[in-house]
């Protein structure tokens, strides 16, 4: 289970304990490096055999990743609200301006006041304890963990082409509501990865696992169950 920005392993709470009848579970560090192909080497080598991947939004960039290094020991992918493409100027100018941010006056603010309300649903972004959830992942990454994720994953190539190369079953889930990894670009990764699945998930913008953790759980567990 590979995390995205800002995010460690309180993402995967429940997941982690709805899916440990099938799997081994365990999550792994986004924070190890500043490039993205280190930090997937650093998770290869820290787990060995075959592996499940469950990666969200920058989790799901380091999969692709992952796969380019080492496609013969993927052996189930789980691809949840992420992107496949290169990063926009839009997104590079974004993500440096967070950092910027982080760095003159901590996560806490840009996270509480911009991230927060651009991350989830409307209704889930009135609920104050997931609101604190967030933030307390944030907080745990800190600047430097910030700051790493963001160069390595505005470092990551386009990953168009390797999608038709991926052999193993895959499953791809996204928020209705999720404005910062939309609906379009899981539906095109579903018409191009040869052996997948899309399940949209309503009510839920960004951050699925917390925002919706029975529908997303669920909709592993019947998929996994069947392949």
């Amino acid at each position: 289970m590979i995390p995205g920005t800002l995010c460690d392993e309180t993402l995967f709470k429940h997941q982690k304990k709805d899916l440990s009848i099938i799997a081994d579970c365990h999550i792994a560090s986004t924070t190890s490096a500043a490039s993205l192909q280190q930090v997937a080497k650093n998770i290869l080598d820290k787990y060995s055999g075959d592996l499940s991947i469950m990666g969200l939004s920058y989790g799901g960039i380091i999969a692709f990743e992952l796969l380019r290094q080492a496609p013969h020991r993927i052996k189930r992918l789980i691809l949840l609200n992420t992107n496949y493409k290169e990063p926009s100027e839009q997104t590079r100018i974004s993500q440096q301006r967070f950092v910027g941010m982080a760095y003159l006056e901590g996560v806490k603010g840009f996270t509480s006041t911009i991230l927060i309300d651009a991350m989830l649903h409307p209704k889930n972004a009135k609920n104050k304890e997931l609101r604190e959830v967030v933030l307390n992942m944030a907080l745990n990454i800190g600047v430097a963990g910030f700051f790493n994720q963001v160069k390595a994953q505005l470092g990551r190539p386009d990953s168009t082409k390797d999608l038709q190369n991926i052999k193993c079953p895959t499953l791809i889930i996204t928020g209705r509501e999720d404005v910062i990894c939309p609906i379009k670009l899981h539906e095109e990764m579903a018409a191009a990865i040869p052996n997948s699945v899309l399940k949209i998930i309503e009510e839920c913008g960004h951050l699925s696992t917390l925002e919706q953790p029975k529908l997303v759980s669920n909709t592993i567990l019947n998929w996994w169950n069947k392949n």
